[in-house]
């Protein structure tokens, strides 16, 4: 392939937000609408894929291979050791992940391409399918369903539960901070797990949501700094994750204030002063915003203790309150879906108009 089909093939089909404000402002008869239309069709059959059946066979969930990838390159990148300054550590994991990340791009910027050879409404569907498994909200919405039902049957039980959604030590927390972590993570993963995928793919298509994807998994992996793993596997992430982090970090800045403002907006309003002040008392730039505007939405204290303390005034939350964190991050998915089909609603009346428009002058 030469180096302008390389080129053509890694920016395939465009940014969806950058074709759909055009496509609405176009007051001429030819609107290019199915580039923009498909991109809306698509989130909404991932969405619908998401609620009803939720994630795709492991042998089929390109996520899973994201992070087989990552495993066994991290094995070779990581120390068996701490060391104090292992720049060479860190210079070989940027390299790897800016591999994989351009891996990521351009096989879903060919996937997308094919896409655009088929007829838009099939490109569409193909899309759809394609985004869903970068994106969760069923399986975030049962996993923390998981920790109110094992705290339901004893405190060991849901502190056991927590540690598979969370990296902190729960053999000590008590049920209330067992109910603050497990809706810390709902809200935290509320962006990384669903916005975040769903902003990339407005901003850069499937081949933007693909990339985001792998450095959310990325950092999930790597980006942690300390010992991770067990026995032989065990190694040392203190520097070489620290590209992964920073990666991550700047990708979710946008998407996690986006959340923040949809969780405050669907409560009433929340003072963005206050969610300023909380979100910056967390460790991560970023998981703050959502976390602090989901403990002032619902009047809850979230914390992590020893660590950080939000909306301290507030209390602690009891079993009703893991549904109220529930029934508002959904209002916040759903509305994803509404504002997808009103947009898809609004380019079809615009396309109505201008097929009527351009009738008229034919038969003027």
């Amino acid at each position: 392939m030469s180096d302008g089909g390389l080129w053509s093939l890694a920016l395939a089909g465009g940014s969806p937000l950058l074709q759909l404000v055009p496509a609405l402002a176009d007051a001429g008869p030819a609107v290019p609408w199915q580039a923009p239309m498909a991109a809306l069709l698509a989130v909404l059959v991932a969405l619908l894929v998401d609620r009803l059946w939720g994630e795709p066979p492991v042998r089929l969930h390109p996520v899973v291979y994201m992070g087989q990838l990552l495993g066994m390159l991290g094995q070779g990148i990581a120390p068996r050791q701490a060391l104090e300054r292992a720049y060479g550590r860190f210079v070989l994991a940027a390299l790897a992940w800016c591999m994989l990340a351009a891996g990521a791009w351009l096989v879903y910027a060919a996937l997308q391409w094919l896409l655009l050879l088929a007829p838009w409404w099939l490109g569409a569907l193909g899309a759809g399918l394609l985004l869903k498994p970068l994106l969760s909200w069923r399986m975030l919405r049962s996993e923390v369903l998981a920790v109110e039902a094992a705290l339901g049957e004893s405190l060991d039980a849901g502190r056991a539960r927590l540690s598979w959604l969370v990296s902190r030590d729960t053999a000590q927390l008590e049920a209330a901070t067992v109910r603050e972590s497990a809706i810390e993570t709902l809200a935290e993963n509320l962006s990384d797990s669903v916005l975040a995928p769903l902003f990339w793919f407005a901003v850069a298509g499937l081949p933007g949501a693909a990339l985001y994807r792998l450095a959310n998994t990325a950092d999930a992996m790597w980006g942690y700094p300390g010992w991770r793993g067990q026995g032989a596997q065990r190694r040392h992430w203190q520097w070489a994750g620290k590209w992964a982090a920073r990666a991550d970090d700047v990708l979710n800045w946008l998407p996690a204030r986006i959340t923040a403002a949809w969780l405050a907006a669907l409560a009433g309003g929340l003072s963005w002063s206050g969610l300023r002040r909380d979100a910056a008392v967390t460790p991560s730039p970023n998981g703050g915003w959502p976390m602090s505007a989901m403990a002032r939405a619902l009047g809850l204290h979230l914390s992590k203790p020893g660590v950080y303390q939000l909306n301290p005034q507030g209390r602690p939350p009891q079993a009703q309150d893991v549904q109220r964190a529930l029934a508002l991050a959904g209002r916040v998915v759903w509305a994803q879906a509404l504002c997808a089909l009103l947009l898809a609603l609004g380019l079809a009346v615009k396309i109505a108009i201008a097929s009527m428009a351009q009738g008229a002058l034919a038969h003027g």
